[in-house]
């Protein structure tokens, strides 16, 4: 069955009447594969081109890239089906047309919400990886606190600061009083719970999504530290 979840504005804006998956034992991770089978699925015929995939971090620590990379030799398995569009693997700055979009991490400022949108404007499949993309993770725990307690605790109170100050740069992104989930600013089709997912998790979930199958985690395939 396919996950259709309808995007709200930033900031601000009403609970969704259909949250995510709660990630937990037997948990499964459903959404659409016709576009993937219509791109060529694993390749049945070496003409068709391969599938085309983009990654991006929004507000998280990296942790589902770094897991992606430790599949490590089943790297170069993945890259005989597949080649990476904008990603933090190419340092390709912007998304072009794609199969599959992969985000990790949440949004809490203007510039996530850009990047957002232009992945799931030129992606077929936008997959939610890990805890932040999912929930908001660990960067939401300041959703219960005033933004500017937030900056005057890092910049100005801080142990150890000498002159601190709060930036106040044109150039740098609005933030948001709160870190949200990326369903709702835009329509996601599959999540892949955990914090981050195990690199055996991504893997299975990549090869079967390729196939054109319906991808699933299993209790033993989640991982939260």
């Amino acid at each position: 069955m396919a996950v259709s979840l309808s995007p709200n504005s930033l900031p601000g804006g009403s609970p969704l009447p259909n949250p995510p998956p709660q990630a937990g034992e037997g948990a499964m991770v459903k959404g659409a594969c016709s576009d993937l089978r219509d791109a060529g699925s694993l390749c049945e015929s070496h003409i068709r081109p391969k599938i085309r995939i983009a990654t991006c971090s929004l507000a998280g620590c990296f942790g589902c890239h770094m897991s992606l990379l430790d599949i490590d030799e089943k790297l170069l398995d993945l890259l005989e089906l597949v080649e990476f569009n904008r990603s933090p693997l190419t340092d390709i700055k912007h998304c072009g047309p794609c199969d599959v979009g992969i985000v990790e991490g949440g949004v809490c400022n203007a510039e996530n919400v850009h990047v957002l949108k232009e992945f799931r404007k030129h992606c077929k499949v936008l997959v939610a990886m890990g805890a932040c993309a999912i929930t908001g993770g660990l960067p939401a725990m300041r959703n219960n606190i005033d933004l500017w307690d937030c900056f005057q605790e890092v910049y100005l109170y801080e142990g150890g600061l000498e002159g601190g100050q709060i930036p106040n740069d044109p150039e740098l992104p609005l933030p948001f009083d709160k870190v949200h989930p990326i369903y709702e600013v835009v329509k996601v089709d599959y999540f892949l719970p955990g914090c981050p997912p195990s690199a055996d998790a991504i893997w299975h979930f990549l090869t079967e999504l390729l196939a054109g199958r319906e991808p699933g985690v299993t209790g033993k395939q989640l991982h939260f530290d």
